[in-house]
């Protein structure tokens, strides 16, 4: 949510900076503005609506100068519009600043600088924040470096900012707790983003500043980097990954659809290193200091939001199969506000794409704090979780820029089968022959999940046939009710129609009463895994003229004459199935909302990285 991007420089910065706006459109958001200075004046446009619009407010106005802050705003504090978009500006108008993430205690803080004389134009927090760093900065008389410090130490909640002063051209102050911000060097110039996506055009050495610090990124002088405790803190600048290439469209018309069609690779590339075929072994680096404690423990709970939640519920099933360790898996925004029991035996493995989920850190402390050994699933490399945890181990999904998220959940069920089969080994609960048979049927799951996308143009006619349906019903029994419950959020992300998932014996507990020719029912009915249960409840829908689209095994017949449309899969074992039967149901989806005209990679109300309550 929200996207931060700031240049100071030699070069133009409005390009560059609503460049990188765009390249943040991803995150989702309402409302969009920009703040241009140089040694004079600052140049001021906002707006609510998209980086377009802005575009066309600022257009034939006069964009010149060498630094500028740009902001998309997805609202928190305050309705979308024009007053509450960001920059906001100090009191006296000399401060500008852009905002990530939440201030707690801005209402007290409010109330104390409006006794103060401050007036406050817009209902957002952030308003309050820089005119506190105002006021510290003129009552203390220190640089604006010293008193954005100062500030923070009177502030509950979590913030990435950035700070600008009119008049001074050369020089940004920036600062993060519990939101991310990354800091782009180059030979006299600084690039500043939510992410790397705006920087990697412009240099490949970057600066993650961890939580509690404060950077000045002047242009003329070396950077300083402390933390609010007014610690000085070494300089570590890292080498970016990613290309620019991985963020581009690459001729698809929308990144969900890349992104969809990019899993067999992203498949191949988290197993790449841990799946040794030549051994016959799982490889799992990132943990094997933790092999001990994950072989003894009693429990196992995997917290996680959204999308990595029903991966969790997929590698509840697969761990517990195979390590016979019992496994629970917990929303984290429940858990850690439910008094949860946790023993300092117990492993938690917690689940987030990007990284920097704020309910999921908080569980992650919840649990550190109780002597649990935490170990982290995620995507992004540096993020705040990959830090927070003990251990963990990385997908290599690449950049997700769709917030609908497609193969970081295909690469999350890949790494939690990868340490379901090496736990489940160590521990003897799988013979040497499941355990090599296991191995080589993964290899050969890349090419199968290419085999399924070869189904695209019958599911986009099958799309057709639905696109106006007002409810959707998602079956699945045993490893297939998550991929069910996933397929219902899909279609509720991006198309707007009401969808939910079951197991599918839990049709004739309530939900059968729904069932009549207008609701169409998506069954998940592979061969193997209670397969003659889920017949039996497909019939049950076909009673009550249920209209039936069906995700079945190749060569399937008994599913296949009782369905309206039937989507084939190859055979693979049970426990695999998942990471194909997903592939139609993203599908299915993504061609749904296409004709229905919503906009499938930035959709109403979502971000795609929930990173406050």
């Amino acid at each position: 949510m929200c996207g931060i991007v700031a240049y100071v420089g030699y070069r133009d910065a409005y390009p560059i900076v609503v460049e990188g706006l765009k390249r943040l459109e991803y995150r989702g958001y309402d409302s969009t503005g920009v703040n241009i200075g140089n040694n004079k004046n600052f140049k001021l446009f906002k707006t609510k609506g998209k980086v377009s619009d802005l575009e066309l407010f600022v257009e034939n106005k006069d964009v010149t100068g060498t630094i500028s802050i740009g902001h998309t705003r997805w609202a928190t504090h305050g309705k979308p519009n024009q007053i509450n978009s960001h920059p906001h500006l100090s009191g006296d108008g000399r401060l500008s600043i852009i905002h990530n993430g939440i201030i707690e205690n801005y209402d007290s803080l409010k109330k104390v600088l409006i006794q103060k004389n401050h007036v406050f134009i817009s209902d957002t927090d952030t308003e309050v924040l820089i005119h506190l760093i105002e006021e510290v900065k003129m009552s203390e008389n220190v640089t604006l470096f010293e008193a954005v410090r100062l500030a923070l130490t009177q502030v509950v909640g979590a913030y990435a900012i950035v700070i600008m002063e009119k008049g001074n051209d050369r020089e940004l102050i920036v600062a993060r707790k519990g939101s991310p911000l990354v800091v782009g060097v180059s030979d006299n110039e600084f690039f500043v983003g939510s992410d790397a996506s705006p920087i990697i055009k412009y240099t490949d050495e970057v600066i993650y500043l961890q939580d509690g610090e404060i950077a000045r990124l002047n242009c003329d002088e070396k950077i300083d980097i402390k933390t609010v405790d007014d610690k000085k803190v070494p300089l570590n600048i890292q080498k970016l990954e990613i290309k620019l290439e991985n963020i581009e469209k690459d001729g698809f018309p929308h990144f969900m659809l890349k992104e969809i069609y990019e899993q067999p690779k992203s498949i191949v590339d988290t197993m790449r290193g841990r799946l040794d075929l030549r051994n016959n072994e799982i490889k799992l680096g990132g943990i094997s200091e933790y092999s001990n404690k994950l072989i003894n423990t009693k429990r196992i709970i995997i917290v996680a939001c959204g999308t990595s939640w029903h991966a969790g519920l997929i590698g509840e099933y697969i761990l517990e199969d195979f390590t016979r360790i019992p496994v629970e898996v917990e929303y984290a925004s429940e858990f850690r506000y439910r008094n949860p029991i946790v023993n300092d035996d117990d492993v938690i493995i917690a689940i987030s794409q990007s990284g920097e989920t704020a309910d999921t850190l908080a569980a992650i402390e919840l649990a550190k704090s109780k002597g649990a050994t935490v170990l982290g699933i995620c995507n992004v490399v540096g993020s705040s979780i990959a830090r927070t945890t003990h251990e963990g181990i990385y997908t290599h999904a690449g950049p997700e820029i769709g917030v609908a998220s497609t193969k970081a959940f295909t690469t999350q069920v890949i790494v939690l089968i990868l340490l379901a089969l090496k736990v489940g080994r160590l521990k003897g609960n799988l013979t040497l022959t499941e355990y090599h048979q296991i191995i080589s049927e993964l290899d050969l799951i890349p090419d199968k999940v290419r085999k399924v996308l070869k189904t695209n143009s019958q599911i986009e006619l099958i799309a057709q046939q639905f696109k106006d349906a007002k409810n959707f019903l998602y079956l699945g029994r045993g490893y297939n009710f998550p991929v069910a419950l996933e397929g219902a959020l899909k279609l509720k992300e991006i198309s707007y129609i009401h969808a939910e998932g079951y197991p599918a014996a839990e049709m004739k507990h309530g939900p059968i009463a729904l069932i009549d020719e207008d609701m169409p029912i998506v069954v998940i009915a592979t061969r193997k895994g209670n397969y003659e249960k889920v017949l039996s409840n497909i019939q049950e829908v076909k009673a009550r003229g249920g209209r039936l689209i069906s995700i079945v095994t190749e060569g399937d017949v008994a599913v296949k004459e009782l369905s309206d449309y039937c989507i084939e899969i190859p055979k693979c074992f049970n426990e695999l199935t998942p990471l194909l039967t997903n592939i139609p149901l993203q599908l299915l989806s993504y061609h749904i909302a296409l004709l229905r005209g919503c906009n499938v990679d930035q959709p109403r109300n979502l971000a795609k990285s929930v990173t406050v309550e």
